[in-house]
């Protein structure tokens, strides 16, 4: 699937109609939305597709929609603490994977502890709701931490801040969003 060149609705990932994410930007999250509008060509390539809120969790997309979950990518916010100071970082990784919050995440915070960021925190620092937080459009003093597999994925389905929608790009434009870092083994796979 690629961008369209109209806003005429493409079918993609689980059967959704998928259009160009800047013509539908009442479907994006404010932050997401300017962060696409600054990010110039690249944002071409950024689909959105209305989606029921209910179904927000990557797991209930996949299992009403059909979509493969190796496409599904998951934004997770971690924080990380040494002392006083506090580090946040978005982790990025494959929904088939999880992020190593314990092991390298709290090494890539230098942190002696990380652990999820508060439900709230999360929301309000980002500007994006609760299960639709997305590496598009976060704060640029928070580290956005990629998994590389994320990237060798043709077309990545993410949150897009808001619940009622998902983007979809090619995995490997995430690297091209200011302040990324590509991690390799941040995901770690899920037993089966």
């Amino acid at each position: 699937m690629s961008a369209a060149v109209s806003d005429q609705p493409v079918t993609g990932p689980g059967g959704l109609a998928w259009v160009p994410a800047l013509t539908r930007t009442d479907l994006l999250a404010p932050p997401v939305a300017a962060a696409l509008e600054a990010w110039g060509g690249a944002a071409q390539q950024v689909l959105v597709a209305e989606i029921d809120p209910d179904l927000a969790d990557t797991a209930a997309l996949v299992e009403a929609t059909g979509a493969p979950a190796s496409i599904m990518a998951n934004c997770v916010v971690v924080a990380g603490r040494r002392g006083e100071t506090e580090r946040i970082a978005a982790c990025v990784v494959l929904a088939t994977t999880r992020a190593d919050v314990n092991g390298l995440v709290r090494k890539r915070l230098d942190a002696r502890k990380a652990s999820f960021l508060d439900h709230d925190r999360a929301v309000a620092g980002s500007g994006m709701e609760f299960g639709g937080i997305t590496p598009v459009g976060l704060p640029s003093e928070w580290q956005v931490l990629v998994d590389a597999g994320v990237l060798e994925v043709d077309v990545a389905v993410i949150g897009s801040g808001v619940r009622r929608s998902k983007i979809a790009l090619p995995g490997a434009l995430l690297a091209q969003l200011p302040g990324v870092e590509v991690v390799e083994g941040l995901g770690v796979t899920l037993p089966s």
